[in-house]
């Protein structure tokens, strides 16, 4: 049997230290999953149930360069640990969730915020402000086999070589493996989901010409430049 178009090209995320590569499935990401940011956003910083959203498998990128996107004069950082599955389900246990991780990375939720804030007084869904094209920089996979699984550690960015965010991995309010398995609730988990776990407090503006670097420490870092 044939398709009746060509097929779309895999996503395929570089693993570090590797020739091996890492097949996306789905992108989920985590929203307001800092206390500070939460208050920085105006909402509470109290303990919630987590709320999700998701962006599209291609725009995970893994280039050098961000291109600022059209419809949009206000597009935000926000740095993020990035976990991507090597197994999955339904109704997964907390104790086991970290089995299905195969490794780690860190990433940039690219945002158009003033799309994002127009969404949310209207009523609608962040689609726009959060799937759009090249909207994810993520730095290669690195094995969880290799680093363990990190509960704690400095995670960060910088424009232009000014520090912009910066908190701990600890600070979260869900940590990963209660992610894994409060997702595991409404969606049916797989290989190759990848998930991104919320941003510290100090998300702000980019422009063309700057040049963003990020980084958690024990993990990875990341550098781009907004074009």
């Amino acid at each position: 049997m044939t398709t009746v178009i060509p097929l779309p090209a895999p996503v395929l995320l570089l693993v570090a230290h590797s020739d091996q590569t890492f097949p996306v499935r789905r992108v989920y990401c985590v929203g307001r999953n800092y206390a500070a940011h939460a208050i920085e956003m105006g909402h509470d910083p109290n303990r919630e149930p987590p709320f999700f959203f998701q962006k599209n498998p291609d725009n995970l990128q893994q280039t050098a360069e961000f291109p600022y996107p059209p419809l949009s004069t206000d597009v935000h950082h926000e740095v993020e640990l990035v976990v991507a599955l090597k197994q999955g389900g339904d109704t997964i246990d907390a104790v086991d969730a970290l089995d299905c991780v195969y490794g780690y990375a860190v990433g940039i939720d690219f945002t158009r915020r003033d799309l994002q804030a127009e969404a949310k007084a209207a009523g609608k869904p962040w689609t726009a402000a959060k799937a759009f094209e090249h909207s994810a920089p993520v730095s290669p996979i690195v094995p969880a086999q290799a680093i363990g699984h990190p509960m704690d550690g400095n995670i960060w960015l910088k424009v232009n070589g000014e520090a912009k965010q910066q908190g701990d991995l600890n600070q979260m309010i869900w940590k990963v493996p209660e992610i894994i398995a409060e997702l595991s609730k409404l969606f049916t988990l797989a290989a190759g989901d990848v998930i991104m776990t919320g941003t510290p407090s100090g998300v702000g503006p980019v422009s063309r010409g700057d040049v963003v670097s990020c980084g958690i420490d024990g993990v990875a870092t990341l550098t781009v430049a907004v074009v």
